[in-house]
């Protein structure tokens, strides 16, 4: 067959990702904490771009009309009206307002004043004599409030305990080399060839670091920080030391091979035990602890007399900005450069569509919040326990949207309601069928299931796996037992074996005190 240059006309579908669309899809899937800091560079970037000052909230509040039965344990949702029925058109939308802003520019000329500058008396100014800032007050308590690191509060005491300027060195290394909670990562005999001095020496150095408050740290292991701590209390006896020696026999609560190893009475090793409950795993963790970030809530839910739940965005995570049409204008009229006609112009189209992207995923993030609580009624009326099962498809399905659209809107938003604040992907979970043809079950509902039934259980008749699995069939979930195991084990819970022997371990020492 020859090869020959020939014209075909050829038809197909393509989907054509625009830059627009592209970010209109990303600021769909950002946090409020990353939306806000797009908006903060946009407006830097794009001169036609102002941040709206008004007081206003957003988007207005939706009622969602979904009454529960009275009946707890069969939970009957009445039919709701569907999102097509909901009235989403807000009166002044946030996209409007942009659109049809019309004010004068930040220009001293515009005002019809003649622009003042503050005046200074720089003969009364002295930098040293003040801190540099906007506040006329010098604030301490800034200072007061600045976390010591566990790092520097070593360093500290380094510089009293050691002058030796050798030792400083290698002490200086051993304490670069301490972790968060308070233990020693790296190996002494790698850090004395780093080093190039004797092992000797620098296990020395390691032995004063040990001393140091607080008590235990420069640790190479737990048995030895919870040595450092007895032997700081002068509690480091031959019988505490074989207990040291034998602490996974402790975690495993195997108290008759612990009791044999360390060679004493039960009664002595239930104080011992008790003693070592009381001493800090991880001293390090007292300094310089991590700040928390502090999750804001995308929506808020609360409910009304009647039984209905009130939908409505937060105006506190919602950016909202302005386009300046009549800089734009003014501005047009007074280049005449080809090049900064298109930039200006460049720039009103990318404010008008940032605009529109930030409106519309309002309504979606509102949209898809409205559903979720349709859905889950239950769930806010009566607890975790009437979690129903839900996933991405039956959420698209009801509000016309793709799958991946619902799974970028569930990102990263959070929602507040009268039981706590949940991640939007919190209340989609997998369904557990039922043993008697009934409504499957949510696998979060059952595994609050299990924690209850191990949380309600006594010292005398501990639930094995096979039990809990006899139990919730009882009560109409058809579940196998790994999964129970597979559970209890992600909820951190120990198996039957061992909490027989905890219990048991606590009501000795119960019995000791």
């Amino acid at each position: 067959m020859a090869l020959s240059a020939r014209i075909e006309l050829r038809q197909g579908q393509q989907l054509v990702m625009t830059p627009q669309l592209q970010q209109a899809i990303r600021l769909l899937q950002l946090s409020n904490v990353e939306l806000t800091a797009f908006v903060e560079a946009e407006l830097e970037r794009n001169p036609l771009l102002e941040r709206d000052e008004s007081d206003g909230h957003g988007e207005p509040e939706r009622t969602i009309d979904t009454h529960a039965a009275a009946d707890v344990p069969t939970v009957a949702i009445e039919t709701a009206p569907s999102v097509s029925e909901l009235d989403l058109a807000t009166p002044s939308s946030v996209a409007d307002a942009a659109l049809d802003v019309d004010r004068e520019a930040i220009d001293p000329e515009a005002s019809g004043s003649d622009f003042e500058g503050p005046k200074i008396d720089w003969s009364q100014a002295s930098s040293a004599s003040r801190p540099l800032g906007d506040d006329d007050d010098y604030n301490l308590e800034q200072f007061a409030t600045a976390d010591v690191s566990l790092r520097d509060h070593l360093a500290a005491q380094l510089n009293v305990a050691i002058a030796d300027p050798i030792d400083r060195i290698i002490a200086q290394y051993l304490i670069d080399a301490v972790d968060d909670a308070g233990y020693l990562t790296a190996d002494i005999a790698a850090a004395a060839v780093d080093l190039g001095a004797p092992l000797t020496r620098v296990e020395a150095v390691l032995a004063r670091l040990q001393t140091f408050d607080p008590a235990g740290v420069m640790a190479r292991s737990l048995a030895e920080c919870l040595a450092l701590q007895l032997g700081e209390q002068n509690r480091l006896d031959p019988l505490m030391q074989a207990l040291l020696d034998n602490l996974p026999l402790l975690a495993q609560r195997n108290l008759a091979a612990l009791r044999r190893a360390v060679e004493c009475d039960m009664d002595d090793l239930v104080e011992m035990i008790g003693e070592l409950k009381r001493l800090d795993p991880k001293p390090g963790l007292r300094f310089g602890a991590a700040s928390m970030q502090v999750v804001v809530p995308d929506v808020l839910v609360r409910a009304t007399s009647n039984g209905a739940w009130i939908v409505e965005l937060n105006s506190e995570t919602l950016p909202r900005v302005l386009v300046n049409r009549t800089y734009y204008a003014r501005v047009t009229k007074t280049v005449s450069a080809v090049g900064d006609k298109d930039y200006m112009l460049d720039c009103l189209q990318t404010a008008n569509w940032l605009v529109k992207s930030l409106d519309q995923r309002a309504r979606t993030i509102l949209r898809v919040s409205q559903e979720i609580v349709r859905q889950q009624d239950a769930f806010f009326m009566y607890g975790v326990q009437h979690l129903r099962p839900l996933n991405l498809k039956a959420i698209a399905e009801a509000v016309s949207m793709h799958e991946s659209t619902i799974s970028r809107v569930t990102s990263n938003k959070y929602m507040a309601t009268p039981r706590g604040i949940f991640e939007l992907k919190y209340f989609f979970t997998s369904a557990i069928q039922s043993s008697e043809d009934g409504e499957a079950h949510s696998s979060e509902a059952v595994r609050h299931r299990i924690k209850v039934l191990i949380d309600q259980e006594s010292p005398a008749a501990v639930l094995s796996d096979d039990m809990i699995v006899a139990r919730l069939k009882s009560d109409g979930v058809d579940i196998a037992r790994r999964t129970v195991a597979k559970y209890r084990e992600a909820m951190r819970i120990p198996s039957s074996v061992q909490r027989r022997r905890e219990k048991a371990m606590d009501e000795r020492a119960q019995r000791v005190g």
